[in-house]
């Protein structure tokens, strides 16, 4: 149990919770770290829970079995919540999320073979920064009108923020996914060894996947998810609406347990012993060295090169990571329209029956944690860190800009209508 005063929020003793035993499943990324540093720090025994992590080797088992009831929650990409409920996914039940676990996290990694032919095709194209997908787009007409087959992409599941931002880059330079290359779902810790063995040339994927391939040797990351838009939503915390309705005490005890678990993960003295906690069987079983340099900021684009400096690629906790912002969801609503996943017409303020501020402000209430007084925020801004202050409070949200200029929403506004579009913007 953690007692000391820099790693807790507020409160401390177990809450009158209606379920103390609970199964919460996640998949073994870096991004799993509040559910595995809250169970083994004890955030969550702190709060009268005895939890269950349950390791799944994909996110349609997540779903299936969060839909079944074989798991009471789990961590869950930041759009599954939102297809489970409005009827994108061929499962339908409502889900919501009242947490969001993490921002940022991802990235775009190339086999060495393609990476060298979009060097080779564009060299000014992939000298800028952050590298646009104008080099591939010609690689691309290459091979069309050589007769060649299309590329191989793949990303971890139809409704994640690795289809939508790998999508939205690609749409940037004038490549249509659906049409221009061949897309697939492959589970993430399955990438690597698909790169490596030829069965696909790239994909888009949570770390530790992108630096197990440089490590390796076999990729080279050409862009970071934070470049594409800067603090996006990853991971939440999923459950049924059933569950939580059933056990509000339980649900609000939870998410106080994870908020806790972010706060320390965003202590950067901490993230060394996250990163051992990590690599072990129990939850990446991947090399320290690499768990650890995504999580420290230092992040390898190609074997042998100095690292970057990044120190939002993870965010758990800080810039009011946790709270569930309904332009977040929206924004997730508009690229499941704009890919027709969706049948339109659906109203994206349907966001707000998914995403909860209401309940997260509930929990960080008990914890003593000030939140945003919006649920909304315009998103793609700020270059930087910026201060969002109240008349009782002030709160430094993260830079939120998208790599092409791109504005989302208004505060208090109604948002525009979407259209599908090749222009990589958002609405």
């Amino acid at each position: 149990m953690v007692t000391t005063t820099n790693d807790r929020l507020g409160r401390s003793g177990p809450t009158a919770a209606e379920q103390s035993e609970l199964v919460l499943g996640f998949i073994p990324l870096t991004d799993c770290a509040p559910l595995a540093i809250a169970a083994e720090k004890g955030y969550f025994a702190g709060y009268g829970l005895s939890v269950r992590l349950s390791r799944e080797p994909s996110w349609a088992n997540i779903r299936d079995k969060l839909c079944c009831g074989l798991l009471d929650g789990a961590q869950m990409l930041a759009a599954m919540p939102l297809a489970l409920s409005l009827g994108g996914d061929a499962f339908r039940q409502p889900v919501m999320t009242a947490l969001s676990l993490s921002l940022n996290g991802n990235a775009i990694t190339v086999s060495e073979t393609l990476y060298r032919r979009m060097l080779e095709a564009d060299p000014t194209a992939m000298a800028q920064a952050p590298v646009s997908a104008l080099a591939l787009k010609k690689v691309i007409d290459a091979d069309r009108s050589a007769g060649r087959e299309s590329l191989r992409f793949a990303m971890v599941f139809p409704f994640s923020s690795h289809n939508y931002l790998l999508r939205y880059w690609l749409a940037s330079a004038g490549i249509d996914p659906d049409r221009d290359l061949r897309l697939s779902v492959v589970p993430p810790p399955a990438v690597t060894s698909a790169l490596r063995d030829g069965r696909i040339d790239g994909y888009c994927v949570g770390e530790p996947w992108n630096g197990a391939a440089v490590a390796e040797g076999v990729g080279r990351i050409v862009i970071a998810s934070c470049e594409i838009w800067n603090n996006h939503p990853e991971k939440v915390l999923g459950v049924t609406r059933e569950w939580a309705e059933a056990y509000p005490a339980t649900h609000r005890a939870l998410l106080m347990a994870l908020i806790e678990a972010c706060h320390w993960l965003d202590q950067p003295d901490n993230r060394a012993e996250a990163a051992r906690i990590l690599a072990g069987p129990a939850y990446l079983n991947a090399p320290q060295s690499v768990v650890a340099a995504s999580l420290q900021g230092r992040v390898a684009y190609a074997t042998g090169q100095s690292p970057r400096e990044m120190p939002d690629f993870h965010v758990f906790h800080r810039y009011a990571a946790n709270f569930p912002w309904l332009s977040h969801g929206e924004w997730l609503i508009t690229q499941m329209l704009r890919w027709g996943q969706l049948p339109p017409p659906v109203d994206i303020k349907r966001a707000a029956e998914v995403y909860r501020p209401d309940l997260f402000r509930l929990a960080a209430q008990e914890l003593g944690l000030p939140c945003p007084p919006c649920d909304r925020k315009v998103e793609g801004v700020h270059e930087q860190p910026w201060l969002l202050a109240t008349s009782t409070d002030s709160f430094t949200l993260g830079a939120d800009r998208f790599f092409n200029g791109a504005v989302f929403g208004a505060a208090e506004e109604e948002y525009p209508s979407v259209h599908r579009a090749g222009n990589g913007r958002p609405g």
